[in-house]
């Protein structure tokens, strides 16, 4: 089985830009089965439905290729990169990236420098997703200012998602009232982006929601 693993950090990201860049090296006989999510992929106890989808089909030996856009849409966490890795090397899956044509050729070498070589590059590619990753996070904490339990960024614009609109919130709360479970709540909530594209509110979100508004007896 062919598998294409498309990951986005944010729900703001759009998946399909990633699946046209791999669809330039996926030949048109190929019917391979996608896998998308938009989730950090760094935060230890995220969870990763779709990423665990595909480490059972590897176990499970139904995969010969996985293809990614880049291979820190897998881990960026190096230990967790070089243990995917060794997991697909112990059942021969191939991975493929648009971004890292190269691995491709690595594949080809001779035994048996092509473990040594593989090991190496896949350390140093984890070394350096890493890196930018912790670069990333030590620049936005040197921009953002804090003042009065509020953040700011250093041009003084509030920092952090925008709060949700009032009809947004009273219909969580409504909902609460009415007896639904957060689970419930969420699946009945639509929120709209700044394109006016629509989504359900996550379960994390109305948890938010109904902390804040606590004290207006919706609990």
């Amino acid at each position: 089985m062919e598998v294409v693993y498309i990951r986005c950090s944010t729900p703001d990201q759009e998946p399909q830009l990633q699946l046209n860049d791999i669809n330039l090296d996926l030949k048109p006989s190929i019917e391979a089965l996608i896998l998308k999510e938009n989730i950090s992929a760094w935060k230890e106890k995220t969870e990763r439905p779709e990423f665990k989808r595909l480490e059972k089909l590897i176990r499970e030996n139904k995969v010969k290729t996985l293809y990614v856009w880049n291979i820190d849409r897998i881990y960026r966490n190096r230990k967790k990169l070089v243990a995917f890795f060794a997991l697909c090397k112990i059942y021969k899956v191939k991975v493929r990236s648009y971004c890292q044509k190269w691995l491709d050729g690595l594949y080809h070498t001779p035994e048996p420098f092509d473990e040594i070589i593989m090991d190496l590059f896949i350390s140093l590619l984890g070394w350096i997703a890493e890196s930018e990753s912790n670069d990333k996070s030590s620049r936005i904490k040197m921009a953002i200012r804090k003042k009065n339990n509020t953040t700011y960024s250093y041009k003084g614009n509030l920092w952090g998602r925008k709060p949700f609109p009032t009809n947004t919130i009273n219909r969580v709360l409504e909902l609460h009232q009415n007896g639904l479970s957060i689970r419930e709540i969420a699946k009945n909530v639509t929120v709209y982006d700044k394109n006016n594209n629509g989504r359900v509110i996550s379960k994390s979100a109305v948890h938010k929601i109904l902390c804040l508004n606590s004290t207006k007896n919706f609990s």
